[in-house]
């Protein structure tokens, strides 16, 4: 995979061959340095723009920039998921992008606000034993693992951030009601606990689960290290509120004084080559069509399929859901 990001890389080379002039940008970051040093490195390579990175918890530094406001120094905002992004947006800290940066990309991975775009997805699916379930078994919904023949077997993790986004997805979709009603019965069924989704598919590899609610890049880090590994993983049927598809998103701030450099990088993150660099060395899915296909991954099309159509700006009530587990005493 990492001679794939490399040859794309020139590409992207040739096609900034006439780059800004020497700039400094600042970047609040969420998501992990290990994950994407090599592709902010790569940018300034290609642009000779020095990238300054403060990382930290995409939730707080969420709340940083609302604090700081307009004194912040901060250019960029490359939130870890949707929910955080639509704070940042409402909280009105965002310039508009220009329309060419979502030409073409589809609607589970644009904003409704025109002010911050995905850079990667990433699809929450259900991993599975092959050993112990058979495709008899195979939820067609999130809804239906509540049923008797599931008690005892399915894990999850209500502390966990990413399922606490898709939490926030199924209230946006189906009401508070409903959501609390599945929290509840999930919990009643016997849902084994985990403290994230890395401990969940290693729980069906070691049999303390049959089903694991996890996001999908967990199950190909295992298989990169050992083929054999025990577990394959599914979408729900189409349109399922657990196939949610969240998002990585990445804005310019209001505040900059650097805004074209900073659209700059945000076309970067668009461009063959980091579009690859996500989907060939991070197992997340790209935001556009022009990269070569990993194939321990769904088919982009059929991630199109069977996603649910969420206004990715909706995501960002947490507080609301996080109510809705400690009243299923689940935090």
């Amino acid at each position: 995979m990492q001679k794939t990001f490399i040859a794309s890389a020139t590409l992207v080379t040739t096609l900034l061959a006439a780059p800004l002039a020497a700039a400094d940008l600042t970047l609040y970051s969420g998501r992990g340095e290990s994950m994407v040093e090599p592709i902010i490195n790569q940018f300034e390579k290609n642009t000779g723009i020095n990238v300054n990175v403060r990382y930290g918890d995409t939730a707080q530094l969420a709340v940083l920039l609302q604090e700081e406001g307009e004194r912040s120094p901060a250019d960029l905002y490359w939130g870890q998921d949707a929910g955080a992004m639509g704070a940042i947006s409402q909280a009105g800290l965002l310039a508009e992008l220009p329309d060419d940066i979502y030409e073409g990309l589809p609607g589970i991975y644009t904003s409704e606000t025109g002010n911050w775009v995905a850079a990667s997805g990433r699809a929450r699916v259900f991993a599975y034993s092959p050993e112990r379930v058979s495709e008899e078994e195979y939820p067609e919904s999130v809804f239906d693992l509540t049923d008797e023949r599931y008690e005892g077997r399915v894990g999850w993790a209500p502390t966990n951030g990413s399922f606490q986004s898709f939490i926030t997805a199924m209230r946006v979709e189906h009401g508070d009601e409903r959501t609390q009603e599945w929290l509840e019965g999930m919990r009643d069924n016997g849902a084994v606990t985990f403290r994230n989704n890395t401990t969940q598919v290693q729980g069906i590899a070691d049999g303390e689960i049959d089903f694991g609610l996890v996001n999908n890049y967990y199950l190909p880090r295992f298989l990169a290290t050992d083929e054999d590994f025990p577990v394959e993983q599914a979408f729900f049927a189409e349109g399922d509120i657990g196939n949610l598809v969240n998002v990585a998103g990445i804005a310019v701030l209001e505040s900059s004084d650097n805004k074209e450099a900073a659209m700059e990088f945000v076309r970067f993150l668009l461009s063959p080559a980091a579009q690859q660099y996500f989907t060939g060395n991070v197992y997340e899915y790209p935001v556009t069509r022009d990269v070569i296909q990993n194939p321990e991954l769904e088919d982009f099309d059929r991630l199109l399929e069977v996603s649910p159509q969420i206004d990715l700006d909706d995501l960002e009530d947490l507080e609301g859901t996080l109510n809705l587990l400690r009243d299923a005493e689940l935090l």
